[in-house]
């Protein structure tokens, strides 16, 4: 291979230069400017079919006698510089793959080039700190693999679900209500002056005329009950779109902006969606394996040096594991009260010793959950099914609605939770409640301010509910239209998917995947 370089339209003598194979935190980009390679690839066996051609085509071409030698021009920016007396060597990367091509220059040439004063020097630097400049991490080849790994996903996932005869759909980011009932939400609001805000400001007291909107908003915990709109006319849909969360909790699991995928469909089978999304994450994963990205993942030396697991600097054996893992066999379902008398039993036996004692009215926590994962899953995905209705949202259908439970009504939700190894809960699903007076009956609290004033006080009276109008619905009372004017069986589920991608690429931090990481007490660029 022969590399030549251009600086200003001015090229350079050719030298021969070997491929790179080095990345990491030590190939950084140097200087903000572009140049230009120009590779001499002799006896070529195959053409290059994109137009212009990257670094990632140019290093798939292989050679042939038969073929006369071509040039090929590619555009990358210089990640790093090292100056010897009678060459310099430039590493030339432009985001298509983690490997790089190297430049050979005389030292006049690589002259202007200069690291000193740059953020992200060639030493080891933590994950807290490159989280802090984004905006500069995003030049790192593994988060440039990320940044393919995104856009290939939402290909992979929307080809699926057109397969399955899904509508894709964007639902709103500001709403009304809060779907998951917990409070954890932003509010939206405006800077801009208003009269009425500020007279309310200087009093001391803000009045519902001060908000942009009459009426509070927030930003959105989930797309579902917007989906669930959609459903009634279209039968099957799904989104992928940002969510947002104002939970405090500092841990490698959360952040207060992600990306959730979720869809709704007519269905009366819990085993149905469950069905649905084994074979939507199986699907994304063989598509992965028809690319480089695992290859890439591990080529790394100091892969763990941007917050992966340092096991997987031993090859691609404990990432291949993982992905094995997800597509081997149907995956195993438990019941949550079978779930819960398993651990329950494993403590009182010695066999564990958990932070939280096992109890079926608190949920499970996340050791629970981990020692599922272990050791019902044995390296595979975990269904638990049939939470107590107590621990789940209010929308999600009983397990039993043919009136076999006792007189104080089913017990048990009609959902699930998917677990994943060391990630744990990624996917949470349900059938919803699509009867009027069942739903009415399970609707929050009056303190919650998800619920009309005038709707309950209808309830409180068993007078009929009026017909939602636009200057005075309540924050679910449109919910409820969706089954007041007509509804049938459905159900569906949200996928975190930060989380599994977290997982696919053996990163401990979500912090590290998701490219702008916004969390309590940061919120950088």
């Amino acid at each position: 291979m022969w590399l030549g370089w251009e600086r200003f339209g001015q090229p350079a003598a050719c030298h021969p230069g070997p491929r790179s194979g080095t990345w990491g935190t030590e190939t950084v980009g140097i200087r903000e400017g572009k140049v230009k390679v120009i590779v001499s690839l002799e006896n070529l066996r195959a053409e290059i079919n994109i137009n212009p051609p990257n670094i990632a085509s140019a290093l798939r071409v292989h050679t042939n006698d038969d073929r006369e030698s071509v040039s090929i021009n590619v555009v990358g920016s210089v990640r790093t510089i090292r100056r010897q007396k009678q060459r310099a060597f430039l590493e030339i990367g432009d985001g298509s793959t983690v490997h790089s091509l190297q430049a050979v220059l005389d030292p006049d040439q690589a002259q202007g080039y200069e690291a000193n004063k740059y953020p992200i020097q060639k030493k080891f630097q933590t994950p807290e700190y490159l989280r802090t400049i984004p905006h500069l991490r995003l030049r790192l080849p593994l988060q440039a693999l990320l940044t393919r790994m995104r856009s290939e996903s939402d290909f992979l996932l929307a080809q699926f679900f057109r397969d399955q005869g899904f509508l894709r759909l964007q639902p709103p980011i500001i709403t009304s209500s809060d779907c998951e009932g917990a409070g954890e939400v932003f509010s939206v609001g405006s800077r801009a002056p208003h009269p009425t805000r500020r007279a309310a400001s200087e009093s001391g007291q803000e009045t519902l005329e001060g908000l942009f909107f009459r009426k509070p908003k927030y930003l959105t915990v989930s797309s579902q009950l917007h989906l669930e709109a959609y459903m009634h006319e279209h039968s099957k849909v799904w989104t992928f779109s940002p969510t947002f969360r104002a939970e405090k909790s500092d841990t490698p699991r959360h952040v207060s902006e992600f990306w959730m995928l979720e869809a709704e469909m007519r269905t009366q089978s819990l085993e149905a969606i469950m069905n649905l999304v084994e074979d939507m994450i199986k699907s994304l994963v063989q598509g992965f394996g028809k690319s480089t990205f695992m290859e890439e993942l591990v080529a790394a030396k100091r892969i763990w040096e941007q917050g992966a697991t340092r096991e997987l600097t031993d090859g691609c054996e404990a990432l291949s594991s993982r992905w094995k893992g997800l597509q081997k066999g149907s995956w195993p379902r438990i019941t949550y009260t079978a779930a819960m008398r398993m651990l329950q039993d494993s403590v009182s036996s010695g066999k564990s010793d958990f932070v939280h004692e096992p109890d079926t009215h608190t949920g499970l926590q996340l050791e629970h959950e981990k020692y599922i994962a272990a050791h019902v899953g044995l390296g595979q995905p975990v269904f638990v099914t049939d939470y107590p209705k107590a621990v789940k949202p209010f929308y999600m259908l009983p397990s039993a609605t043919d009136g076999s439970d006792d007189d104080l009504g089913p017990k048990t939700a009609a959902c699930f939770d998917l677990l994943l190894p060391e990630v744990c809960e990624v996917v949470g699903g349900s059938l919803r409640e699509h009867r009027l007076l069942q739903l009415e009956a399970s609707m929050p609290k009056r303190d919650t301010g998800l619920y009309s004033e005038s709707a309950i006080q209808c309830r409180e009276t068993k007078a009929d509910v009026p017909t939602t109008t636009a200057a005075g619905a309540g924050n679910l009372d449109w919910y409820m239209d969706l089954r007041r004017f007509g509804s049938v069986p459905h159900g569906g589920f949200g996928l975190g998917f930060d989380r599994l991608l977290c997982y696919l690429v053996g990163m401990r931090s979500i912090k590290d995947v998701v490219p702008w990481p916004r969390y309590h007490g940061r919120c950088d660029c």
